[in-house]
């Protein structure tokens, strides 16, 4: 987990214990009222387990401060919002971690994305989609035999970038491009589409040149969902985060970002002097 969520569910244990203690109720009393065992009511507060919602409502309930029950829930919900670990989230599997997505980009009018080392999920092709998914379950020990599923599953959403009422940005760093996710064949296929995509009227798609003049520098790659959500992937997770102060920054960065990128004929220069190196890349083993 990172630090920041950490802190947050740490700080609602201490107020959650803070309320216990108001009522004048011991740790042993709270937990026969909540029907469990007193080291989770201890775990809890120490920030050691997660408070489910019911917890919290019953919780606020027995400490006589019912008011208060909406306002814990959502800070559970943005604590929860936080920090996804992609080992944990993927036990179920890639093809419904790319499936339960869908929704998301559905109700999304504008979608901001800056990506630094691959082509944009969204934007990928067939064989490009498997050799990610291959990727993953390599990296994180996944069986792999929803991986056929699991790329049909983020394919499903690429309609919404062709033929949805839908807006884009997406600023890619030069070196995204050179990340060869197929062989030959797929990869020409991939930067076919990126072709295509430079033309739709609905998106703006930009790389950064090699050679730029930096403003600021290439970090982790970060999706921002109508101006309203962010998500930013780590090797191990994923950080989201619906807080305006933390949005604020990754929209500057965006358009930082974004004001070095070229767009048009330069861009999709740049994309065919990617595919001129594709004899260079051979099949991963």
């Amino acid at each position: 987990m990172t630090e920041q969520a950490d802190a947050a569910k740490k700080a609602l244990g201490v107020r959650l214990r803070n309320m216990r203690q108001d009522a004048g109720i011991n740790a042993k009393q709270l937990a026969g009222m909540l029907h469990c065992h007193p080291a989770k009511i201890t775990r809890i507060e120490l920030g050691q387990s997660n408070a489910s919602e019911d917890d919290i409502r019953a919780w606020a309930i027995a400490c006589g401060v019912a008011r208060l029950i909406p306002e814990l829930i959502a800070t559970r919900r943005e604590i929860a919002l936080m920090w996804e670990e992609h080992r944990q989230a993927m036990r179920a599997g890639q093809r419904y971690v790319q499936a339960r997505g869908n929704a998301l980009y559905e109700r999304t009018k504008l979608l901001k994305v800056y990506e630094s080392g691959v082509v944009p999920g969204i934007l990928q092709t067939r064989g490009y989609v498997y050799g990610v998914m291959e990727a993953n379950a390599r990296l994180y020990n996944l069986p792999t035999d929803d991986l056929a599923e699991a790329t049909e599953a983020r394919l499903s959403r690429q309609h919404l970038v062709i033929n949805g009422p839908n807006t884009y940005a997406f600023v890619l760093e030069a070196g995204a491009l050179n990340a060869s996710m197929g062989d030959v064949e797929a990869m020409h296929e991939q930067f076919d589409f990126l072709i295509r995509v430079t033309r739709l009227p609905n998106v703006a798609l930009g790389v950064i040149p090699p050679a730029k003049r930096r403003i600021l520098y290439p970090g982790e790659c970060f999706y921002i969902f109508d101006d309203n959500l962010v998500r930013d992937d780590l090797w191990t997770g994923r950080i989201r985060t619906t807080r305006p102060d933390e949005i604020a920054v990754y929209l500057k960065a965006f358009e930082m970002l974004h004001s070095m990128a070229i767009y048009g004929d330069p861009a999709r220069a740049l994309i065919e002097e990617a595919r001129s190196r594709l004899p260079q890349f051979g099949a991963i083993s």
